[in-house]
Order: C-alpha cells, then sequence, then structure tokens
C-alpha cells in the first residue's frame, strides 16, 4: 500500500527531531571550547558546504528570483540562532531557555493563521495547550525566574517560528492546501542557502563581538569532531529532512512533532551525561507524546479502525 504525503512527512519530522536532539549533545560539547557565535558560523557554513557539494547542479539552475526568496528565509533564520545564541550566553538558566525556545511550536500555527491567513485543523489548537504544559513540566524542574537572557529565548522563539513558516511556504507549491502562484523550491538548494546565510550571519556577528584567538590558538582534535559532527549530523542532515518534510505537508501542523524534540534530548542526556528524569519530567515527556495523539488523531483513528478490522 502507497505511502501518503502526510505519512512521509510525519516520519521526516519525527527524524529531523531526533537529529536535533542528537545535535544538542554534540554543541553541548563545542560551545565549552570556543564561542558561541563562532562555533555556530563554523558549523552552519560547513553544513551549506556539504548540502552544496551535493547538491551544486540545482543551485546553479536556480533563477535570480528564486535565489533571493532563499536567501530571505536564510537571513529570517539567521537573525533567530543569533538571538538563541544570545540568550544562551546570557541566560543562567538552561531549562527556562529550553522552554521558552519550544514555544516557537506554539507560535507556529498562530503566526500562519494571522499573516499568512492560513487555516489549521482543530486538532492543532486542541494539542498545543497539552504540549505546552509538557514542555513546561520538562524543562522548568526549578520554577521560572524571568532574566534578560529569557527575552532573546522569547524572541528567538518568535523567529524561528516565522522562518518554519516562510521556509514551508518555500518548500511547498500548495501551502495550506491552496495553489501558490510561485513554484516550490528544490529541497536541496533552499537548504543549502538557508544554512549558508545563518553561517555568514553569525560569522559577521563573532567578528564584531567575540574574540578569535583564544579558540585557534588551541584548536584540537577533539574541538573539530564535535563541530563536523554538529554540522552534519544536527544541521546539515537535520535541516535538510525538516525542510523534506514541510515540502510534503500542506499545512505547518506537523510542526508539533517537532515537541519531541526535548524529549529526545532528555533521554540522551541520560545516556550521554549520566542526567536523571525525575516524575515531573516524565509526565511532561507523556503530555507531549498525548498531543502528538491528539495533533495526528484522524490518524490514529483510522489505524485503530485497520487493526480492528484484522
Amino acid at each position: 500500500m502507497p505511502v501518503s504525503n502526510t505519512a512521509k512527512s510525519d516520519l521526516l519530522f519525527v527524524a529531523a527531531a531526533l537529529l536535533a536532539a542528537i545535535s544538542w549533545m554534540f554543541s553541548r560539547e563545542a560551545v565549552l571550547a570556543m564561542p558561541p557565535l563562532l562555533f555556530l558560523s563554523l558549523r552552519f557554513l560547513l553544513a551549506g558546504g556539504v548540502l552544496a557539494a551535493f547538491g551544486w547542479q540545482q543551485l546553479a539552475g536556480l533563477t535570480r528570483e528564486q535565489f533571493l526568496r532563499a536567501a530571505r528565509v536564510g537571513v529570517v533564520f539567521g537573525a533567530g540562532m543569533s538571538c538563541w545564541v544570545t540568550g544562551l550566553h546570557l541566560t543562567s538558566h538552561i531549562g527556562e531557555g529550553a522552554f521558552i525556545i519550544s514555544l516557537n511550536v506554539v507560535f507556529v500555527p498562530i503566526i500562519a493563521r494571522l499573516v499568512f491567513a492560513e487555516e489549521q485543523p482543530i486538532t492543532t489548537w486542541l494539542a498545543l495547550p497539552v504540549a505546552m504544559a509538557g514542555l513546561g513540566l520538562l524543562s522548568l524542574n526549578d520554577g521560572f525566574d524571568p532574566e534578560a537572557g529569557q527575552l532573546f529565548f522569547l524572541l528567538a522563539a518568535v523567529i524561528l517560528a516565522f522562518y518554519f513558516t516562510l521556509n514551508s511556504r518555500a518548500a511547498n507549491s500548495n501551502p495550506a492546501g491552496r495553489r501558490s502562484h510561485r513554484a516550490a523550491l528544490p529541497v536541496f538548494p533552499l537548504t543549502t542557502i538557508g544554512l549558508t546565510m545563518v553561517g555568514i550571519v553569525t560569522l559577521v556577528l563573532s567578528l564584531l563581538l567575540e574574540p578569535w584567538q583564544p579558540t585557534f590558538s588551541d584548536f584540537g582534535s577533539n574541538l573539530v569532531l564535535w563541530i563536523v559532527l554538529s554540522a552534519i549530523v544536527g544541521t546539515a542532515a537535520r535541516f535538510f529532512v525538516q525542510t523534506w518534510a514541510q515540502s510534503l505537508a500542506a499545512h505547518s501542523h506537523g510542526v508539533v512533532i517537532l515537541s519531541m524534540e526535548p524529549v529526545w534530548v532528555a533521554l540522551f542526556a541520560a545516556g550521554w551525561f549520566g542526567e536523571t528524569m525525575v516524575l515531573q519530567q516524565v509526565a511532561g515527556c507523556a503530555l507531549i507524546l498525548a498531543a502528538l495523539l491528539v495533533n495526528r488523531w484522524h490518524t490514529v483513528r483510522a489505524l485503530i479502525q485497520d487493526l480492528r478490522g484484522v
């Protein structure tokens, strides 16, 4: 039986969340040894270069208008990532920051509805508060204490939600079930240009704000390994898979599946760093999984009916 585009998109979103969670381990190791903006610029420029090596023919075939569309998406992405890493630098409460960034899952359908007039399924609106509660339980172990860094995280969450919506509209010629007057951009060049633009934006900011000498005077092999793994696994592969998923999904509600990322992060952190999960965090994971079931209730119901008929 052929697999529908919706099912393919869901599976790809799950894979993207898994790749993103793996990348947290590599990124955490890298930022302990180098300035965060410099790390982001190297990570995204290398990822863009890797994708360009595989998709250079599609890149060469882009028109000027297509290139500019992809570049605009990349600039928005770069702004969001710059706010994220600034918040990471300023905050002393990583869990709270992770919770705020995860709210981009909530902002995506809101932005899609208010800015682009995209209709969202009722299951999306039902799933979002459940996911938000789960993210809160998973991340906010010690309550919530606002500080300056959290404002950058909040701004990053809004910008990254806007990026997700723009990326969906660029990758899909049928956004929100309506035929667009512009053809969809191919996944390879759209992802490549987007990642490269993030690298350029963060490189300029790093040149202006960060010292490079300490890093390059002691640039060990372990640091190279973390940068390369983060670039290939957590950036090139992750965002290619995510953009591919977005190209198959007519609506933005697939973003709810990306709320699985902190669940994977918590599980990998337990294995990688020996961290433990308290009962509150386990409850948060359960709520996030419940939100996914609500978000995809029509699919779940059809599967249950099929199993009953077997």
